[in-house]
């Protein structure tokens, strides 16, 4: 078994790979992804102003605590998702448009990181002729949660810079926008899996796949 076909990638959940091993890896994978995901949004946000010495939801490495519910159903459904919402607070930052913006971006750019450290461990894990299993299901996750961050739907990081662009004065747009945009990508991601050729997956999988194959050395 080589690293590029230890799992499939995107990885999807389904009655072809249930064996307790792939679950497993899969399930501390997620919460590996929507852990450093909101970390570093968290991380942003004080960076850029945000600044909150008592906010329970920052500083917490508890994985467990970054985990939603629709976000989880994606990562079930279609193999990326999204982790809790991390609270920012617009008003303290110098910029807010901007900023907003970029502590969104930051989530899957150190899901990007959190990947290259994975596929440096599968590179030295190969070298020492180890299964290199579990690692590449951490690389496979989270490439494929940081490209499907590009879906231009909230609470994915594009979705954050389409809000940016609704002009201010029109708070109900954006408000709806973002309250919609989760149940929108959960049924994308369905609509996905289940139409014979996809919807978002033919143009986001083959960057997910040519990432991953850098990344693992294949």
């Amino acid at each position: 078994m080589t690293p590029s076909t230890a799992w499939p990638v995107p990885f999807i959940l389904g009655p072809q790979n249930l064996a307790i091993d792939s679950v497993v890896a899969f399930v501390v994978s997620v919460l590996l992804t929507c852990m450093v995901n909101a970390e570093a949004q968290a991380f942003a946000g004080t960076f850029l102003g945000d600044s909150r010495v008592d906010a329970k939801d920052r500083f917490n490495f508890n994985a467990f605590l970054h985990v939603g519910i629709l976000g989880s159903i994606c990562y079930l459904v279609g193999g990326f998702g999204w982790p809790r919402a991390m609270d920012l607070d617009r008003s303290k930052f110098a910029h807010p448009r901007l900023y907003m913006v970029i502590a969104r971006f930051i989530g899957p750019i150190a899901n990007l990181l959190l990947a290259g450290i994975a596929g440096s461990l599968v590179g030295v894990m190969k070298s020492w002729e180890w299964d290199p299993r579990v690692f590449l299901m951490v690389l496979g996750v989270n490439i494929t949660t940081a490209v499907y961050n590009l879906i231009p739907l909230p609470p994915l990081a594009m979705g954050a810079l389409v809000c940016e662009l609704i002009p201010g004065d029109d708070a109900k747009t954006r408000a709806l926008f973002l309250q919609a945009g989760p149940f929108l990508v959960l049924a994308l991601a369905l609509l996905d899996r289940f139409t014979p050729h996809g919807v978002v997956s033919p143009y986001l999988n083959p960057l997910v796949k040519t990432i991953y194959t850098f990344f693992a050395g294949a």
